[in-house]
């Protein structure tokens, strides 16, 4: 993914300012939008026990992307 996970932006001093409020909140409900649809929506049940922030990769938009099944 292009700008790496989520961690790097979280823990580097020089990229934090990258995620501002705003980028934060979406990232937020996106996940949570993305962990709902696992467990709730997809006609196979998938658990994801393990969520960390590396486990989030973000797209060129900032968008981002649960990995690691």
């Amino acid at each position: 993914m292009p700008n790496r996970s989520l961690d790097t932006h979280l823990f580097d001093p020089a990229r934090r300012p990258e995620l501002d409020w705003g980028r934060r909140f979406n990232i937020i409900q996106c996940v949570a939008r993305g962990l709902l649809y696992l467990h709730h929506e997809l006609y196979l049940k998938v658990l994801h026990r393990h969520l960390k922030v590396s486990n989030i990769l973000l797209d060129e938009n900032m968008n981002p992307k649960i990995s690691d099944f």
